[in-house]
């Protein structure tokens, strides 16, 4: 069994609906999601605001490699065109961490191949990615290289212009 922390987000077309098919998509998968929030976008081009959630899965019968797989088949449903890197996107969703759950718990799943590189290697960077993180898992920590950290130790020590650009909406995934 693998657990997931995917973090998901859209700025064109319906951005609630887009979020939305990744929660059915994901069916029985489908573990918890947090709250809605609004961020200005991220990487220095002009684009309209994303929205964005967390959510966490799990399924027996995946491997980090088949989540990546599932995760890109949700935002060719959705219609995302990979035309500019942070660019404007219908979806954009991506796996955060993936963990191996065992008997003795959890084991993360560290990936530095072509295609995949786990943890999100810019996730521990990103508001938009630790606060809803911590909205569905206020437990959280990262697998960073010289040891595991809270997120909200990380979020703590981004500048507050990036914590304010992250702002919380009326908005929910149904579940």
């Amino acid at each position: 069994m693998t657990r997931v922390v995917l973090s998901i987000g859209s700025n064109l077309g319906d951005r609630l609906a887009h979020l939305r098919s990744v929660v059915d998509g994901l069916g029985d998968a489908f573990v918890a999601a947090s709250r809605v929030y609004e961020t200005d976008p991220w990487g220095g081009i002009e684009q309209h605001p994303f929205l964005n959630a967390v959510l966490i899965a799990d399924d027996p019968g995946r491997d980090c490699h088949a989540w990546l797989c599932r995760a890109h088949e949700l935002e060719r449903a959705a219609g995302r065109a990979r035309a500019e890197r942070w660019g404007p996107r219908t979806l954009d969703v991506d796996l955060v961490t993936c963990a191996e759950i065992t008997p003795s718990g959890p084991v993360d799943v560290l990936c530095d191949d072509s295609d995949l590189r786990l943890p999100h290697p810019l996730a521990h960077l990103r508001a938009f990615v630790m606060i809803p993180w911590l909205d569905v898992d206020p437990a959280a920590e990262v697998p960073l290289p010289d040891g595991p950290r809270p997120v909200a130790e990380l979020l703590a020590e981004l500048e507050p212009t990036d914590r304010a650009s992250v702002r919380l909406t009326p908005l929910t995934l149904g579940n």
